[in-house]
């Protein structure tokens, strides 16, 4: 929401780290476009990020 106040809705938000997976749901609907938990390979994460930039 405040990217939208600030007309910069094409910044991406991806997060990372010890997020409960019950978090998921609501970081997702809140705009969020990947999240990442512990012990997820570089690659992985950084291929589906640009995935996700390809998308757009």
């Amino acid at each position: 929401e405040a990217l939208k106040e600030l007309g910069r809705e094409d910044i991406m938000v991806i997060v990372g780290g010890v997020i409960p997976a019950q978090d998921y749901e609501f970081l997702y609907n809140q705009g969020v476009a990947g999240i990442f938990g512990p012990g997820t390979p570089i690659a992985k994460a950084a291929g589906a990020i640009l995935h996700l930039m390809l998308e757009e």
